[in-house]
């Protein structure tokens, strides 16, 4: 048993010596081999952890040189099977040696990955899972707890190499990353150790974001390492750290050495699986007993020597120093060769010198199952048995040493952990340690990495608009669906927009239905108004029965804005352009009609005006005034009809209407003020009649008030977005609609209701009487050659105008204009 330098005696090599010779002691025992009558020998040798010396112990017992370094090889040593040897190094140095004559080597404890490459080491089996499944679960529990910033501490050989190659390829794939990594010297002989024991300490020491180390190191560097890092004092910050150890040197209690269990913290481990211990426990207590086995066995002498000759104490030591997965993997592997022996003697007699050859048994161990404590194990086709993880932990309760033992069960099948208890559940859970490089990002930020550093060293950034981070620590933010959705910088969700229209619950929609609804009323009551008053001249003056196809027209254009308010469809999109335009193309071609008939009754000259009564109608103008807005209005509806369209804006959905065509839509709307603007120089020309029942007049401010509302409209329109974009040409439409109720009836009206007096026909003639007097019809054409005309006839005879004759046929210009309406 090799020396460390730290102490006189090494009791983990010392124990596991005992666990091979109670294991063979087991199978020679059992009903296996007793049978048929044969039993297993054995040899120990020390490798020290040395490579060098495990070779040159190979050597000698496969015959291959002799004590005095000449060759052997005509007396080969009856070795059948190899048992270790416990560090990876080794194993592989050792198994290339054995693989020239398939010698079984079958490992308790080496775990490197290159060991399962069958094409390489076709002997070598092991009962202990690959390091692969090691890093793997090592991976997960970083995972679990959330620690992404870690460093690794490993040794400079094939195990710790492959070890580190392993945990960073699946740390990387979990987006774990290893802060620092400080590989020791695999020998422990090495000049450069001390140094690297120093360098490994000052790196963790000033890596003060690492709150997690992983090492595959063997105990001995561990030891080391603790050593060096205690004398850094308390600023080492030891104690906030949790160390992930390997199946290495988890199970190795002299690790630490003298040193209070506080300085570092806690420790969790990885080890091979456990069995029972009650029959190797039973023989550490009866070696004490055996005489014939403390005089074959030097090492039991010395260590019995080193406990003041106390057997009891010698032997409780043992059983506290006892790594209980080494005694189930030593276990497992003489119980395999010990059926593969069986199995190969139990067809042919194997006490012959030569009969069992070490191939056979390597062929019979690939090839069958075996039991061992009541449970029937198998190697893969790697040469594996794997069987998963204990997970242990060992902690500091106020200074004090505790070893929780295990705390939970690694599978490998399912890549998860299943605990002891839930209490053992919290004592991990309680491991809350943060170690990251970076903050974690809340929701609504994500990790901005600069060129060149680690993924786990990152910037918390905002996300943008419309974007989103509903977790922590994510890459980079999720998009909102910006048809229906929207978000500000640094949300951690997307908002559904809400859709907008022009609804009936806005205020500004109540008011303006409010005037269109009242609107509605007034037209009405004046329709019944002026019925009731139908022959009045007033009523006649105003139009007579063009006053109700006025009114009606009202009514249609009112009705027209009602359709302005609300989800609008295609249909409602259709009608309420549509409706508008032919109601009030009606209404201008009514007002055209009146203004033409005053521009014939008073200044056409009587040639042109018979001319003209002769081929006047009225309703037949109308009529083809209309037509040609319904000409452009089918167009409009036919080529490119108005619909419904939902607009996406930044935060919301506007419900609206697409015009379909603009051109058309301002087509529409030229076309009435064409009409208008007829009317209005029509209008004007007649602007000096009459005042009492001058038409013109009204006329004119009702054409002037329409120009200045659309005039208005066209800027505002234009400019104008969003849901109150129907509201602007709503009020255009009322206000154009006022604008003619109030010029062309509610005067009217005033004169009906208030001033009955003057709605006579000896009113009107005394009306007309007054405005000849002044002179305002004479033979300059101021009011038209037909009134004219006839002053002039007036005053050729020896009477003047206020003669009764004359001023009748006068008074029979005014009616024809009255009646021609």
């Amino acid at each position: 048993v090799c020396t460390t330098g730290l102490s006189d005696f090494n009791k983990d090599g010392f124990i596991k010596a005992l666990t091979m010779i109670h294991a063979v002691e087991s199978v020679n025992k059992s009903p296996v081999l007793t049978e048929l009558g044969i039993s297993l020998g054995y040899q120990i040798y020390d490798s020290c952890s040395d490579v060098t010396t495990a070779l040159r112990a190979t050597a000698e017992f496969t015959g291959t040189v002799s004590e005095g370094g000449a060759n052997a090889s005509n007396c080969p040593l009856p070795i059948k099977a190899v048992i270790g040897a416990s560090y990876s190094e080794v194993t592989i140095a050792v198994a290339r040696h054995l693989n020239l004559q398939l010698i079984p080597q079958i490992s308790y404890a080496s775990t490197a990955i290159i060991l399962s490459d069958k094409f390489r080491f076709p002997a070598f089996l092991r009962t202990v899972p690959s390091d692969l499944y090691q890093t793997q679960a090592m991976v997960q529990l970083l995972s679990n707890n959330d620690w992404t910033w870690v460093g690794v501490v490993t040794t400079d050989g094939d195990y710790g190499r492959s070890a580190l190659d392993s945990f960073i390829s699946h740390a990387t794939a979990s987006e774990i990353c290893v802060a620092f990594k400080e590989i020791l010297p695999d020998s422990l002989t090495s000049p450069n150790m001390i140094s690297a024991i120093r360098q490994a300490a000052a790196t963790i020491r000033n890596q003060t974001k690492v709150k997690v180390v992983v090492s595959f190191a063997k105990p001995t560097h561990m030891m080391y390492l603790y050593h060096e890092l205690k004398g850094w004092g308390p600023g080492s910050e030891l104690s906030e750290r949790v160390w992930v150890a390997s199946d290495n040197w988890s199970s190795s209690k002299d690790v630490l050495g003298n040193i209070d269990q506080l300085d570092i913290s806690h420790v969790v481990g990885f080890t091979f699986r456990r069995g029972d211990l009650a029959s190797f426990y039973s023989y550490l207590m009866s070696l004490s007993d055996r005489p014939d086995i403390e005089q074959n066995n030097s090492f039991l002498k010395e260590f019995y020597s080193l406990q003041n000759g106390s057997t009891g104490t010698a032997a409780e030591n043992l059983k506290n120093s006892t790594n209980a997965d080494q005694v189930l993997s030593v276990g497992m592997a003489v119980s395999a060769v010990a059926h593969a022996v069986a199995d190969i003697c139990s067809n042919r007699s194997c006490k012959t010198p030569g009969t069992l050859q070490p191939w056979k048994v390597l062929k019979a161990l690939k090839g069958s199952a075996f039991e061992h404590n009541g449970k029937s194990y198998m190697f893969d086709m790697k040469g594996d048995i794997n069987l998963g993880y204990d997970v242990t932990l060992w902690s500091a309760v106020r200074g004090v040493f505790h070893d929780h033992g295990v705390v939970a069960e690694y599978h490998t099948i399912n890549d998860s952990f299943s605990y002891s208890s839930e209490e053992t559940k919290k004592l991990l859970s309680d491991l809350m340690v943060r170690s990251k490089c970076s903050p974690a990002c809340e929701p609504g930020k994500f990790k901005k990495t600069a060129e060149g550093q680690h993924t786990c060293c990152y910037e918390c950034t905002n996300c943008t608009e419309n974007h989103y981070s509903n977790n922590t620590d994510m890459d980079s933010c999720l998009s909102c669906d910006t048809e229906i959705e929207w978000s500000l910088a640094g949300s951690k969700m997307c908002t559904p927009k809400t859709l907008e229209f022009f609804s009936w619950q806005d205020g500004f929609a109540v008011v303006l239905l409010t005037l269109a609804a009242v609107g509605i009323i007034l037209v009405l009551l004046v329709g019944a108004l002026f019925q009731r008053h139908h022959q009045t001249p007033v009523v006649k003056a105003a139009g007579g029965p063009l006053s109700q196809l006025i009114l009606l027209s009202l009514v249609g254009s009112f009705v027209s804005a009602v359709f302005f308010v609300g989800h609008a469809s295609s249909l409602q999109c259709k009608v309420r352009q549509v409706l508008f335009g032919l109601s009030f193309t009606l209404c201008v071609s009514c007002i055209l009609v009146k203004s033409l008939t005053i521009l014939m009754a008073f200044q056409l000259n009587p040639d042109l005006k018979n001319v003209f009564h002769r081929f006047y109608q009225p309703y037949v103008f109308i009529c083809f005034c209309l037509a040609i807005q319904v000409l452009i209005c089918t167009l409009w509806l036919v080529l490119a009809s108005p619909r419904e369209r939902t607009t996406v804006l930044l935060t919301t959905l506007l419900a609206e209407c697409d015009e379909g065509s603009y051109v058309a839509f301002g087509m529409m709307l030229g076309y009435i003020a064409i009409l208008a603007i007829v009317c209005f120089v029509c209008a004007f020309k007649g602007r000096k009649l009459p005042q009492k029942y001058n038409e013109a007049m009204f006329i004119t401010f009702g054409m002037l008030l329409y120009f200045i509302s659309w005039v208005i409209f066209v800027p505002i329109y234009v400019t104008t977005s969003g849901k109150y974009l129907p509201a602007v040409e709503m009020v255009i439409i009322l206000m154009s609609n006022y604008g003619i109720l109030s010029c062309h009836f509610f005067p009217k009206c005033y004169i009906i209701l208030l001033k009955k007096e003057h709605n006579t026909e000896s009113a009107f003639m005394k009306n007309v009487y007054e405005y000849s007097s002044k002179g305002i019809i004479d033979s300059s054409h101021v009011c038209g050659s037909s009134v004219s005309q006839t002053v002039e006839k007036c005053t050729s005879y020896p009477y003047s105008i206020s003669s009764p004759s004359c001023f009748m046929s006068f008074y029979n210009e005014i009616d024809f204009m009255m009646l021609i309406m």
